[in-house]
């Protein structure tokens, strides 16, 4: 470790090997009259005093500037403490009770010595005893055992000072000369606060580039010790020199402010660019993060076993000076945040990196979250999830709409979708399932209501997605069998899959999605009937009884089904179902509203012709997978009637088909069993 910076002291008191000279105060030689005794004894006394304070203003004066920044009270309140004593001892001696009562009216007094001081100065001569030593025989003083960190044997010294020094103030060896008993009690709490500030000097240095002095933190550890053993608490009558340093205290104090230190001056290279991006302020994080794990590791395995003889619980101090360092850190960044991704990384970084059980790299050093305050606080770490979730609404929307842009372009440029797996496809199911999934995942990292929140957002932005991509798809050129099919299969993944990822968030959307797959399927059938309707006219003429004209539209019926291959089996039978009723409905159609009439052996042609189509349309569907069996008999119903030459049978079968196809335009509802 590097020399330590101390504190430079005032001068030392008078060795004892030198001549003291009394302070006696004149009188017998020259006789004065009462109204001059007052006034002579006011002067003695400023000047006593005034010494005092010009000597006690150089000495702070001298005080190293770092010292003085670091301990601006220790100095104002060992001179407080010091005015505090001096005024109750020199109201406690029998000199100022004396001279109270002799006092002349309206003498001037200094206003900045109470006037107690000044009353209470006997005018009689008195020899006071010698400033006790602060340098022994032989020996060095106070101020270079400090220098050269021999704060235990400062400290014993000062000690011994101070017990001297309050014998003599018990004995009353100060009545006639409180400067004298000021002065020596100044130099006496100056030394100690020159302790207080080399403590703090050493812990500054602990954590530096220079390694650790376990000499220096276990003399610290143990004159910290000393001194509560030697000051316990805090004396009755309010002595200043007795009163407990509570160094404890100060060394905790000065692990925290070197905590703040550490942790602000790391990433102080990265602070500019916080406000233009989320990687600025990652690294920043990461570099405190990094300062953090580096400082906690020396701590366990150098400085704590360095206090650990003294017992000094040096471990808990620092991650608790440190993790409210962090805390205070993190709280400005947060205020700063702008964006959703600076707001994440800081609850991502808090919640995951920081309070990870291997923040500290090591298995048997963590951060243990149980006996530490939150690292922000519940109101600001709602703020943030809050101001997060705002952010991400309007990140969600903007996703959503580059999705659809993505599919617009694929639209224009009129790209046939891809078939994989046997089925169309487009990345819209894909580019959804990874939007839901990558902001979910990230939510639930910081916590479940976040993923909860997340999830609504979501559901919300693809319900107002849906009739979006819809209108702008059935507005496009792009409206053709493959790419109806691609949108049917997307709409059904995303209900199946997302439904059962997320039941609860995504319920609402089933009915928007089927909503949508029945409008694309509707899609495919108006395509079928644009492409059949002028084929379906010829059917049921005198033409129609000598030539094919079935099969021209049972061709185009293939070219869907081929279609529907690609589409997913379920929504490809709902729409093979729609297909088969609607032929036979249209058939049926034709039949009933004949445009050239039949008469005798046309009727009986026309019927049997009717049988064999109704055959020929069955086996078609049936080939394609079509389960609609129950349309199988409605033609052949009709030809019968056709056929028919006696009215009483052809009522017997109009009533059959009535009672099996009460509307041929509506699905055959199917009976429950008993």
């Amino acid at each position: 470790m590097s020399t330590r910076q101390t504190v430079t002291f005032g001068p030392d008191l008078q060795s004892p090997k030198e001549p003291v000279e009394s302070q006696t105060s004149v009188q017998g030689t020259r006789k004065t009259s009462s109204g001059e005794a007052p006034s002579t004894h006011h002067e003695d006394v400023r000047l006593g005093l005034g010494t005092f304070r010009r000597a006690f203003s150089r000495v702070s004066r001298r005080a190293s500037g770092r010292a003085a920044e670091e301990e601006p009270g220790l100095l104002r309140r060992g001179s407080r403490f010091l005015f505090r004593s001096l005024r109750r001892t020199l109201d406690d001696s029998p000199a100022a009770h004396q001279c109270q009562a002799s006092a002349a009216p309206g003498a001037s007094h200094d206003p900045e010595v109470p006037s107690r001081v000044i009353a209470g100065v006997s005018r009689q001569s008195s020899t006071s005893v010698g400033p006790e030593e602060l340098e022994p025989d032989g020996g060095k003083s106070v101020a270079d055992l400090i220098t050269e960190g021999q704060l235990l044997a400062a400290f014993e010294q000062l000690q011994h000072l101070e017990t001297l020094l309050m014998a003599e103030k018990a004995s009353h060896t100060f009545e006639q000369d409180p400067t004298g008993f000021a002065r020596r009690a100044m130099d006496v709490c100056l030394h100690y606060d020159g302790l207080a500030s080399e403590i703090s000097s050493i812990v500054r240095q602990t954590l530096g580039p220079d390694g650790v002095d376990a000499a220096a933190l276990a003399e610290l550890a143990h004159v910290v010790r000393a001194e509560e053993e030697a000051h316990p608490v805090t004396p009755s009558d309010g002595d200043f020199l007795r009163t407990p340093r509570r160094w404890r205290q100060h060394w905790e104090d000065a692990v925290r402010r070197s905590a703040q230190e550490r942790v602000r001056q790391a990433g102080t290279r990265e602070a500019p660019e916080v406000a233009q991006g989320g990687s600025g302020l990652a690294r920043l994080l990461a570099e405190i993060g990094d300062v953090i794990r580096r400082d906690l590791q020396k701590v366990q395995l150098e400085v704590q076993p360095a206090y650990a003889a003294a017992g000094f619980p040096a471990w808990e101090t620092y991650l608790r000076a440190y993790h409210s360092a962090v805390a205070q850190r993190l709280q400005e960044l947060a205020h700063d945040a702008r964006g959703c991704e600076q707001l994440y990384i800081l609850l991502d970084w808090a919640a995951n990196v920081y309070g990870s059980p291997n923040f500290l790299g090591a298995p048997d050093l963590t951060l243990s979250t149980e006996p530490l305050p939150p690292l922000l606080a519940p109101e600001m770490w709602a703020q943030l999830e809050s101001d997060y979730t705002s952010f991400l609404e309007t990140k969600i929307a903007s996703c959503f709409d580059g999705i659809l842009k993505v599919e617009q372009s694929c639209w224009a440029a009129l790209k046939a979708p891809d078939v994989l797996q046997g089925r169309y496809h487009t990345p819209l199911s894909n580019e959804v399932h990874m939007l839901v999934a990558e902001h979910v995942k990230a939510a639930r990292a910081i916590s479940a209501e976040l993923e909860a929140t997340t999830l609504r957002i979501c559901a919300r932005e693809l319900g107002l997605f849906l009739p979006r991509f819809e209108k702008a798809f059935l507005e496009s050129e792009a409206v053709s069998e493959p790419h109806l099919g691609a949108n049917i299969n997307n709409c059904e993944e995303l209900r199946t899959s997302l439904l059962a990822r997320f039941p609860g968030a995504f319920a609402e959307l089933e009915k928007p999605l089927v909503a949508t797959i029945c409008i694309f399927q509707k899609q495919l059938l108006l395509g079928l009937q644009r492409d059949v309707q002028l084929l379906f006219r010829v059917l049921c003429t005198k033409a129609w009884l000598t030539q094919d004209t079935l099969q021209p539209i049972m061709d185009k019926v293939v070219v869907l089904a081929q279609h529907l291959e690609h589409v997913v089996p379920l929504r490809a039978q709902e729409i093979l179902h729609e297909t088969h009723r609607y032929v036979v409905r249209e058939y049926l159609a034709q039949a009933l509203r004949p445009r050239e009439r039949f008469r005798g052996v046309e009727r009986m042609t026309g019927s049997q012709k009717m049988d064999l189509d109704a055959q020929a349309i069955s086996n078609t569907f049936q080939s394609l997978g079509s389960e609609a069996t129950w349309l199988d008999q409605a033609i052949p119903c009709v030809a019968d009637i056709l056929g028919e030459t006696y009215k009483d049978d052809i009522q017997r079968h109009l009533e059959a088909l009535i009672q099996s196809y009460p509307d041929i335009r509506k699905k055959k509802k199917k009976k429950k069993p008993c």
